[in-house]
């Protein structure tokens, strides 16, 4: 079937690393093992901010919703992977495609708004800690999420909207490993010069902005640690505060570089090994990071552990 513009509605081939079979089954083994991380770690994070009530504050609701975020992420391109790398046939369908396409662009941005959303926690928690639980009120955190989510969700539609509309004149291979933005421009027959534009305004929306908002968040919190006389304080802020800033520098780096930079400056294998980190790599590490550097977490999982060993024992 066609479309009016020439594209046509068929399924796209996702070549991946395809001349480099050997290399595929490398990543392919790497990539289920990290899936299995994501989902186990985010799952935890989930479960144990729910069941746990001292963990019911506002920096665990916004972890909570960049776990959901990366289990839906991961989730709407892995598998795809997975099974066109496995398998005799690299194909997808035209609305699979797309909705990868979608959800791809719609969970990144959202994440990009999340993580200075848990900025601006993390200074209210610091630098007003006796109007935190002023500030940071159930109803606003919900707003700030919401936001996030909707922004997200915004910024995917114009940009798919854009991109879909390119004539592909036929051409159906994607040269990545999912139907990402990058590799759906590449396909277009072609040039065009609104969808540099939209992309560098978002970017700079929800890439730039986001991370200067972050770092003037920690640019403050770090003249007020500095003020910090206790050490048990000073340690408990390096750690939550930590985890925050890798989680943000792993995320924003390999965003910034793939996203910012014009589309035709980067090779074909760079840009797939980045879309490897940030779409494998990056999620999985998100709850480790949180749960090995944060006693809170550590200790949730004990108490929820210990919970149920008694529990088990007064059944039996």
């Amino acid at each position: 079937m066609e479309t009016s513009n020439g594209s046509s509605r068929t399924d796209f081939i996702l070549l991946g690393f395809s001349d480099q079979p050997q290399l595929e089954h490398i990543i392919s083994v790497v990539a289920f093992i990290f899936y299995i991380i994501t989902l186990v770690g985010n799952t935890t994070i989930i479960l144990v901010s729910y069941l746990d009530t001292q963990l019911h504050t506002p920096m665990y609701f916004f972890l909570s919703n960049l776990s959901f975020l990366d289990l839906c992420y991961t989730t709407s391109i892995i598998p795809q992977m997975l099974v066109n790398l496995w398998g005799p046939k690299k194909s997808i369908t035209y609305g699979g495609c797309v909705l990868q396409f979608f959800f791809a662009l719609d969970l990144g941005a959202t994440e990009c708004l999340l993580l200075a959303v848990m900025a601006y926690d993390r200074y209210a928690a610091v630098c007003q800690p006796l109007h935190y639980t002023v500030i940071m009120h159930p109803e606003l955190c919900q707003k700030m999420v919401l936001i996030a989510w909707l922004g997200g969700l915004g910024s995917a539609l114009i940009l798919c909207s854009l991109t879909l509309k390119l004539p592909r004149c036929g051409h159906r291979e994607v040269d990545n490993f999912f139907c990402e933005m990058p590799a759906l421009i590449k396909m277009a027959c072609v040039y065009s010069k609104v969808i540099e534009v939209v992309v560098f305004a978002l970017g700079v929306v929800f890439l730039l902005v986001p991370l200067s908002l972050i770092l003037i968040s920690y640019g403050v919190i770090t003249q007020a640690v500095m003020r910090i006389k206790s050490a048990v304080k000073w340690r408990k802020i390096l750690n939550t505060c930590g985890s925050h800033l890798t989680v943000v520098s792993l995320f924003y780096g390999t965003i910034i570089y793939m996203y910012m930079k014009p589309q035709t400056s980067t090779s074909q294998n760079e840009g797939k090994f980045l879309t490897l980190f940030y779409t494998i790599v990056t999620p999985s590490l998100n709850p480790l990071i949180y749960t090995l550097r944060n006693k809170d977490v550590k200790s949730a999982i004990k108490r929820i552990l210990w919970i149920k060993k008694m529990a088990s024992k007064v059944m039996n």
